[in-house]
């Protein structure tokens, strides 16, 4: 009888220790993430100030928000990141994920090669309108959205469904103010060129 109890107790302690380890290591994965929210916030705070604010293009505010919500995301759903790799949610996920990749860097080149940057690459001294700007005139902000809603749909919760909301009404307004910075560069070309083409989603939006 004694054995048993024995045996039991060390069962417990054991049990214990385990639990206590998960708690541990629950924590310093808590703890991780707030420094990660903290440094990351500070980072995108000196890439609004330095690519935009600083210039007075304050559509940088906006998006802001629209980078935050996404980091938010990211921290919110990394343990389910690969998860179900062949769920419907998944496969939608990696297909927004990969064209998010192909539509940044596609308007990136486009900005520096065609539109002559003067400080930054987005301060181009030229209007862009050939490639995927021929079609839609905020490709760098599509690809914004398409990241946080592909990491989004890999988990799918209330509050991700809310950054999600956020992230997608921050770059609406980003790109609203952008505009109204742009025609103020470029006057009646600009003004010809929103006639000719739609915001993020060819002949749709």
């Amino acid at each position: 009888m004694k054995s048993v109890l024995k045996n039991r107790t060390q069962r417990q302690k054991g049990s214990t220790r385990i639990h206590d380890n998960v708690l541990n290591i629950n924590t310093i994965q808590n703890n991780m993430n707030y420094y990660i929210l903290f440094a990351g916030t500070i980072l995108i705070m000196i890439f609004s100030w330095f690519l935009s604010i600083k210039y007075k293009r304050y559509h940088g505010i906006a998006r802001f928000f629209a980078f935050e919500s996404v980091l938010i995301l990211v921290l919110l759903n990394y343990k389910v990141w690969f998860v179900n790799p062949f769920s419907p949610f998944q496969l939608v996920s990696w297909i927004l994920l990969i064209l998010s990749v192909y539509v940044v860097i596609t308007g990136y080149l486009l900005l520096k090669r065609k539109g002559k940057p003067d400080s930054n690459f987005e301060n181009t001294s030229l209007l862009v309108k050939s490639g995927i700007y021929g079609y839609i005139r905020h490709p760098l902000y599509l690809s914004v959205f398409l990241l946080g809603t592909g990491v989004m749909i890999k988990d799918p919760e209330p509050a991700q469904l809310i950054l999600g909301v956020i992230n997608l009404i921050s770059i609406y307004i980003t790109a609203l103010i952008e505009e109204k910075e742009m025609i103020e560069k470029f006057g009646g070309e600009y003004r010809s060129y929103m006639q000719e083409t739609k915001m993020f989603f060819p002949f749709i939006l």
